[in-house]
């Protein structure tokens, strides 16, 4: 079992697999989940472009859950290092521990397949093409993390790995 305060970030490109393992680690954790495609969405609802708003939203949802106590799961692409930093900051705030992992899937065909076959589960999200994806800015990670590879394990096995790598981390 996980205990809090913990943030557990999964970043990575579209269709990786990481609303299903988020989505999954929430459930057995009972913990608090933000998915930032879902407060970006609201945001464009509400006639705003999201920029870089959707996460600094989120980090104030995780600082305070954190602040309970709670573990919480962030559920975003994480592209670049400055969205990297603000949930960072949000552990650092809280002193809870951060346990951020990446999430690939190596198997190009079986990515672009999953890119190209997913539908939307948010109303009037447009998800991106597989052209999207492969011209996305995205930054190399600046430091140690679990590198999750979705293309030939299954949820339970991966999220077993999360569990171990969580359980690792000092507090």
């Amino acid at each position: 079992m996980i205990d809090g305060p913990v943030l557990i970030v999964l970043g990575g490109l579209p269709g990786t697999g990481k609303t299903t393992l988020a989505r999954e680690l929430t459930r057995r954790h009972a913990a608090t989940y933000l998915r930032i495609d879902i407060i970006e969405q609201k945001l464009r609802d509400e006639g705003h472009d999201p920029g870089s708003q959707g996460y600094a939203m989120a980090n104030a949802l995780a600082t305070e859950n954190l602040k309970l106590g709670r573990v919480v799961i962030a559920d975003c692409v994480n592209p670049v290092l400055a969205s990297r930093e603000g949930w960072r900051q949000s552990a650092l705030r809280t002193s809870a521990r951060l346990v951020e992992i990446e999430v690939v899937c190596s198997d190009v065909a079986l990515h672009r397949h999953r890119v190209e076959s997913r539908t939307s589960d948010i109303d009037r999200l447009e998800l991106p093409t597989w052209k999207d994806v492969l011209n996305r800015h995205y930054e190399p990670w600046d430091r140690d993390h679990l590198v999750l590879d979705t293309a030939n394990k299954s949820v339970d096995h991966l999220l077993k790995e999360v569990q171990t790598y969580v359980c690792c981390q000092t507090a």
